[in-house]
């Protein structure tokens, strides 16, 4: 028999305080943050307006609006394509809410299709079929960094006429045949936030190539005032706004970290070819692929699936998998469920009744849907047998840090049929 697990009482795989924290934080940015507070325009001040110059420029955008979240640019987004209220949009069944609850924001109706299992992105073979005269966008999703099949997507939408926002929340600096996500659609959004590879704490960014849309987006961003009011008129609101721009600190922070981008998705892609290596044949692990052939992954979040027939586990399998993670965590790898749920199974989904009363879905302009989830199965397979890796993945770790956690993974599923 091999080592005790240590959720059995074992000794642990991987040591206390091994796996360094994220991200690594430097005097580069402790300088930036402090020059800013230093300053006296602490609300949209220059570095906001630097920031939105750089990322640009570095992911190859014409224009960028720093905002306060991956959501709000998302939201800015539906509305800079020309979403109303009833319209219809696309999604996968499995992502992070925010790339339908966007929809929702703006009085429009998500709808689901379901996902690939090799890649775990919207399944384009399923996406057609999916669109009908009221679908006004599909919110593709590069999820955990690996970016869709974007030639074939753009040709389905601009064959049908439907615009693209890119949700690449995950996904900065990943690529598609060495382009980068975020320049294929009509505009994209970007999340900075404590967990992203660009990290500022929170924030975001909307990028676009085209004016309209960018003046679109910026009714959102500040109140609705962004259309030129006539001569001598101030603060006067021209469409319904938000409040999604950002601040100057988290932009400083901001603009530290994406110099640094370019060198940590080297090293976190060095990192992932570890791992996948050390962990490649382990019986009842399925790994995370590079596909299809062309997708740059910025591995983001490694993300593995558990095949418990091979790993002898019996019954619901988000029990065992359940089982599996709190063994892997006794074990100090750090690993957990990024998303518990799909989306069509989301309470607020199921429920139709995002605003009460039933809006948007019975507020007089959309047409029926249904959620039904068992209608997205392999969404529902994928929600059930996975856990994540992510920081392990990024520096300051390296190559040790990688070693132990593949040791503490192929550690419990060897004991996977005594827990």
């Amino acid at each position: 028999m091999g080592e005790a697990l240590a959720i059995q009482g074992g000794p642990r795989a991987v040591p206390e305080g091994a796996i360094l924290g994220w991200p690594e934080v430097d005097d580069d940015d402790r300088q930036a943050v402090l020059a800013s507070l230093a300053g006296c325009a602490h609300a949209f001040g220059p570095n906001c307006k630097a920031f939105q110059q750089e990322l640009a420029a570095w992911n190859g955008a014409k224009f960028a609006l720093t905002v306060n979240s991956g959501t709000a640019a998302l939201h800015m987004g539906l509305a800079a394509v020309g979403v109303q209220a009833g319209d219809e949009v696309i999604a996968p069944a499995y992502t992070w809410s925010s790339s339908a609850t966007c929809a929702l924001h703006h009085n429009a109706i998500p709808v689901f299709v379901d996902i690939n299992f090799d890649t775990m992105n919207l399944d384009l073979d399923k996406l057609e079929a999916a669109i009908t005269p009221r679908t006004k966008a599909i919110v593709a999703v590069h999820l955990h960094g690996l970016p869709l099949d974007m030639d074939r997507l753009m040709e389905i939408a601009n064959r049908r006429g439907v615009p693209v926002v890119e949700d690449c929340c995950q996904a900065v600096g990943a690529t598609w045949k060495g382009r980068k996500v975020g320049t294929f659609g009509a505009c994209a959004a970007f999340s900075f936030n404590q967990n992203k590879i660009v990290c500022s704490g929170e924030g975001g960014m909307f990028t676009c190539d085209d004016p309209k849309i960018k003046a679109r987006a910026e009714k959102l961003w500040y109140f609705g005032e962004s259309i030129e009011p006539p001569a001598g008129q101030t603060h006067e609101l021209f469409a319904l706004g938000w409040m999604y721009r950002n601040n100057d600190l988290t932009a400083a922070f901001g603009r530290s970290q994406l110099r640094k981008a370019t060198r940590n998705l080297a090293a976190m892609r060095v990192l992932a070819a570890r791992l996948a290596a050390a962990l490649e044949g382990t019986p009842g692990l399925i790994l995370p692929r590079e596909v299809p052939a062309g997708a740059g992954h910025n591995w983001y979040n490694f993300t593995v699936r558990f095949d418990f027939q091979v790993l002898g586990m019996a019954g619901e399998p988000s029990v065992a998998r359940d089982r599996l993670v709190k063994a892997l965590q006794a074990e100090g790898v750090p690993t957990d469920v990024w998303q518990g749920f799909i989306l069509p199974a989301m309470t607020v989904i199921r429920a139709k009744s995002a605003y009460g009363k039933g809006c948007p879905w019975d507020c007089g302009h959309a047409a029926p849907v249904t959620y039904d989830s068992t209608a997205y199965p392999v969404a529902r397979r994928h929600c059930d047998s996975h856990t994540g890796i992510t920081f392990a993945l990024r520096p300051p770790n390296g190559p040790g840090q990688v070693d132990l956690v593949a040791a503490g993974i192929r550690k419990v599923l060897a004991g996977a049929a005594t827990l």
